[in-house]
Order: structure tokens, then sequence, then C-alpha cells
């Protein structure tokens, strides 16, 4: 049997990393197996659908290296693969279930649903619709459907019994039938749920392992039993369980955040007085600040790295290993390395990742990603960005560093003469300025400022001065850069400003010291 797996998304925005990790792995079974790997468009929810958010799966998909074997835009023999483009396939499975008993017609109205759960939250109850539709005759039925009155199609889940399935990571689940609810199978606009879609469009394209957030748990034995109905085998369930961050929480409604409270329920302050945000493990969420894929590409990570490390976040490989190209995971990935515990996103883990990944880049795949970055705030026909690339690529962690890094170049920031005080290089005030004295009418004097003629003619200088080579040089990177920490040295901070730049910054440092 060829295996094939599908990933199955809603157009409802950003691509979050819990639905990138799904595609990876949906994507990695299929590759492993030698099955297809199919993308389909779950459109059923139109009022939430987001403008351009299907270009958004592509494009994710596209460079996290996913490529669908089926979908919308590359075609297929159980086309087509956007759910609302399906709308005609679904009215007759439920019409088919209706005959057999196992749904029915529901004409009740909004405000008679509304009463009926504000009722059942009176009493402390879950509300659970009381199949109030489903003594209705046929000739009742046809009569109202004549009228043109307005009607949904539910799902009648027996009052006894159990439902169940297995799945590939919590093994039997089982419930009893009478805590489940009559869901609705086809809305009053005649598009089909999630629930009964997702079913129909399963089978129909052939979809053998369905993997999904646990957060489908609860849903899948009524899927089990609308498979039982229409005499259809269920495919193999894996329910994955959940990407959590440790961090602050928002409460939805109000958008104010948690607050951590002592054991008396009172507020704890910090040293100003101010409320402490409770920090809570808790599943990621856009909504709650985290990170999305895009998020992520724009900060500057790359690609490979996310979904290296994002295939580690509920799959252990055998091994102590951790990096993996996409090509080496379609070889090891399987089903029995899944987690059946939570797994925790590292914002610190991540960035460690990225910066192994950017250390891995030849020179030239460096500087292709860090040219944008540095253009931000430098002249590429002013600076050298080739040795610029050389000197940053192992201080680069992810690459919406390197405006910050190289923004001195540009213009000097204003800084205090403290920083010439450095007792390991033994440099004060005074030898500070006795160096930068020094040092002018050697800088000045050099033809070819290279930063090998920099070096070398610096160097040979300083003996002459007295004083050791950090009492030189520290003020000297000082006085031309402003900052202690500098990708480089004073030679090469040199050679990249070019010798106008480093002289006129040296007379101004001068002149403050």
């Amino acid at each position: 049997m060829e295996v094939r797996t599908r990933f199955a998304p809603s157009p409802t925005g950003y691509m979050h990393l819990g639905n990138l990790r799904t595609a990876l792995y949906t994507y990695l079974y299929a590759r492993r197996t030698g099955g297809k790997f199919i993308l389909r468009i779950e459109d059923t929810d139109q009022k939430r659908e987001v403008k351009d958010a299907v270009s958004v799966i592509y494009n994710s998909l596209k460079i996290a290296g996913l490529s669908h074997d089926e979908g919308p835009d590359v075609g297929g023999p159980c086309g087509p693969y956007v759910q609302s483009e399906r709308k005609d396939t679904y009215l007759p499975y439920a019409k088919q279930l209706v005959e057999s008993g196992h749904a029915y017609y529901c004409f009740c109205t909004k405000e008679r649903l509304e009463e009926a759960r504000a009722e059942a939250e009176k009493k402390g109850e879950t509300f659970k619709y009381d199949k109030h539709c489903l003594h209705l005759s046929k000739e009742e039925v046809q009569a109202k459907l004549d009228a043109g009155e307005p009607y949904v199609i539910r799902q009648n889940i027996p009052t006894e019994g159990k439902a169940g399935f297995d799945d590939v990571i919590y093994g039997h689940v089982e419930v009893d039938c009478d805590t489940l609810d009559d869901n609705v199978l086809i809305k009053a606009d005649g598009l089909p749920t999630y629930n009964f879609a997702n079913v129909i469009d399963d089978h129909l394209m052939g979809i053998t392992h369905v993997m999904r957030g646990n957060e489908y748990l609860s849903s899948a034995p009524k899927y089990n039993l609308l498979y039982e109905a229409l005499g259809w085998t269920p495919p193999t369930y894996v329910h994955l369980t959940p990407v959590m961050v440790e961090g602050t929480s928002k409460n939805k409604k109000t958008g104010e955040y948690l607050m951590e409270t002592d054991e008396n329920g009172n507020p704890v302050l910090d040293e100003n007085g101010n409320p402490v945000k409770a920090i809570v493990k808790r599943k990621m969420s856009k909504s709650q600040g985290d990170p999305s894929f895009e998020d992520l590409l724009s900060e500057g990570y790359l690609s490979e790295a996310i979904v290296n490390y994002l295939v580690l976040l509920g799959w252990s490989p055998r091994g102590e290993r951790e990096f993996y190209s996409l090509k080496e995971l379609e070889e090891v990935f399987d089903l029995e390395g899944l987690s059946k515990s939570p797994s925790f996103f590292s914002g610190e883990k991540m960035r460690w990742f990225n910066a192994e990944y950017i250390r891995k880049l030849s020179p030239e795949q460096y500087l292709t990603h860090a040219t944008p970055w540095l253009e931000k705030v430098l002249d590429p026909a002013k600076f050298d960005f080739k040795r610029l690339g050389e000197l940053l690529q192992n201080r680069t962690e992810v690459f919406s560093q390197l405006p910050d890094m190289v923004r001195f170049l540009a213009e000097i920031p204003e800084f205090s003469n403290d920083l010439y005080v450095n007792k390991k290089q033994k440099s004060t005030l005074e030898s500070a300025k006795a160096a930068l004295t020094a040092l002018k009418p050697v800088l000045e004097g050099i033809g070819d400022w290279s930063e090998e003629s920099i070096h070398d003619t610096v160097m040979a200088a300083i003996p002459a001065t007295g004083m050791k080579n950090g009492q030189v040089l520290w003020p000297m990177r000082i006085a031309i850069s402003g900052q202690m920490s500098t990708p480089g040295g004073a030679f090469e901070i040199a050679y990249l400003l070019g010798k106008d730049e480093t002289m006129k910054r040296l007379d101004a440092a001068l002149a403050r010291l």
C-alpha cells in the first residue's frame, strides 16, 4: 500500500511554527516511505479567511523545502485540492448519512440555540445539542425544506456505547458516546464544517496517515463514527503533542497579562512597586507574541536552521546527533521517535542553532545573506563588504544583528572618554592621549591604505612610543569606532573606514581628550 499523507492548513493568516512542524513531519514520513505528500487548502471557514494567506502557505512550504506531490498549484488525480472548490462533493454524503439515520436535518434558530446554551451555563453544564430536530418526521422535514427554512445537517451520535480509535502515539483512545455532541456536518451556507469535510476528503484522496495536533483527539471518535457509518476504513492517526513555550500570557478576552500572585492571592510587586507578569507554560501563539515562521525568516534566521530545530521539537533521532539536512531527515525520520510529551520552544536554543548554521556557510553564501542587512546602514560602494563578511561571520547569531554591529562604520556614536581606560591594556586617559598623538603622523604617512600596510606601519612605530601594544591599539580602536566591542580590531576598522574617515575621527578624538 502506498503511503499518502496530507498537510491541510486553513488560510487564516501566517504559518505558525506548530503548523510548519506538522507539515514537516507529514512530508518526511511520505518521503521516508516513498509515498506521496499532498497539500489541501481547507477554506470552509470563510469568515476567518485572510487575504493572501494561501500565498503565505505556498511560500512558506517552498522556503522550508517541503515540495508537495499533489495540490492546488500542481494538480493531481484527486483534485480539486481546495475545499471551497469541492463544495458540491459533501452534501450527497451528508444526505446518505441522513438516509441511514446517522445524521439529520436541524432547523433550530440561532435564538433557540443561544437560550439552550445559556441554560446549560446556568446549571454549570457543558452545552450539548439536545437532538430536538431528530424527532421530526420525514413529512415535517420535507415541509420545512419546501418552505425554504434555513437548516444545518447534524451528525447523529449514539446515546449509548463507546466510540474510539487507535493512535500511533496515544494508543487506543475511547470515550462514552453520551459525552459527544451532535456536531454540524453541513452549515446553513451549504458548506461543510471542517469536521465533516476532512473525513470525506481524506477518504476520497486516499489518505493513509493523518498527522495533526492533539487538540483533535477529542474529535477523532466522532470522525471514526462517520467512517463506520459510510462503510470506510479510517486512516492511521498520529496526533502530535503541542509545541510549548515558557513566557508571559495574555487573557484572550481582555488582552491583559496574567500577573504573579503570592500564596494569599495578592499581586507580587517588583522593586519599583509594579505588578510582575506571570511566567507560564503554554502553547505557542502568535497572539501571545511568539514568533511565526515568517517572523523568524524576517529576523534573519536561516530556513534550514529553523527546520532542523523544529524537527527535534517532538521527535528524537536515534543517537546524540542534532544537525541534519532536510535530505538526511528524509532518510531517517520515523514515527517511533515521536514524543508523547509536549516539547518546548527555546528562543535561545533556536538562536544557537542558527549561529551554528551560519558558521557552516561558505563566505560567498554568508555574504549573500548578509548583504541586504549591511546595506540597511552602509553604502556598498564605500565599504569592502567581502572583508566585512569575513570579520562578521563567526560573530553572527542572526542576520538582524548586523545593522547594529556595523552602524558605527557609517557614523561614529557619541562615547565617553572613560572608554579609553582599560586596566587589562594598561590604558589611561593620559596614555591614550599620548598614544593617539603619536599615531597621527604615523597614519598620515601611510600611502597604501591597505589592512596589511596599516598593521605593519603601526606595529613598527609602537616601540618608539615607549608603550606596550595594547596601550596604543586600544585607544586607536576606541577613537575610530567609539565602542569597546567591534568586528575586527583597530587595523581592520581603519581599513574599512578609509584613510580620510579614520584621520577625521582621530582628530575629533584628540580634540575631546
